[in-house]
């Protein structure tokens, strides 16, 4: 499997970890490491979800925050739903999950990640029209790449939740949207 060809399909703009300790993760990434604030967005809604090809329903919630031009995930899986992060969490993961590369044409990158021999582990559609694929390109724990493509609104959602981040001075580490 070739490297530069994933790399070829943009930049990685987000590094995601799928901790025992949810509050603990947080607490690191805002107080030792001085990214934030995040945001949370609970309980995730998804149009479909696939995990091995198999559909399933995943309850989950997700805290994004910024370390300087790098979005931080932080993701918490709520149900038993076959996935990706409860797989992770059953094995013991702790650490890095998976880089997230945002893309405009998803049929490209399933064309892309195929050529390059990486398996399919999880297909998620998104309302509005986003979609997004994981993929294991083979090299061992954390090199699971999430590839998305994120549905109207949704690069604005990134760089608002971004633009917390500048001269952030720590107060309010976790906000929640609407």
């Amino acid at each position: 499997m070739s490297r530069q060809v994933i790399a070829a399909l943009g930049e990685v703009m987000q590094l995601a970890f799928v901790p025992a300790d949810v509050p603990g993760a947080l607490k690191f990434w805002t107080g030792t490491m001085g990214a934030g604030p995040f945001v949370a967005l609970d309980h995730v809604q998804t149009e479909r979800t696939l995990y091995k090809g198999e559909a399933t329903d995943v309850d989950f919630s997700i805290y994004v925050g910024y370390w300087g031009d790098i979005q931080i995930e932080i993701v918490a899986q709520h149900n038993d739903g076959a996935s990706i992060y409860k797989e992770w969490r059953d094995a013991g993961g702790e650490g890095m999950h998976h880089v997230c590369l945002v893309v405009d044409d998803m049929a490209k990158a399933r064309a892309t990640v195929a050529a390059a021999g990486a398996t399919m582990l999880q297909e998620v559609w998104l309302p509005g029209g986003g979609e997004a694929i994981y993929v294991d390109t083979g090299g061992g724990p954390g090199t699971i790449v999430e590839i998305l493509k994120p549905a109207p609104g949704v690069p604005e959602a990134f760089a608002y939740v971004k633009s917390l981040s500048v001269d952030w001075d720590g107060t309010d580490p976790i906000r929640r949207l609407g």
